[in-house]
């Protein structure tokens, strides 16, 4: 790949995160039935659903777990 498709590649995905993140893409995605999220979960669930968060917020983030 080319600096400048790699550059496409960065930009596209960047814009993807962006959009997926957006206010009104969120409040779409949650009036699909795949999308809505379920109150009566068990707890141990609801916990590793946490942990999942927090590992991909940091991946976000930059930082890395060993």
């Amino acid at each position: 790949m080319s600096r400048t498709n790699g550059e496409k590649h960065d930009a596209l995905a960047v814009d993807i995160r962006r959009q997926l993140g957006n206010e009104t893409t969120k409040r779409f995605l949650r009036t699909l039935p795949a999308f809505r999220t379920e109150t009566d979960i068990p707890d141990r669930l609801k916990k590793l659903l946490d942990r999942l968060d927090g590992i991909e917020t940091n991946m976000v983030a930059g930082v890395r777990r060993r």
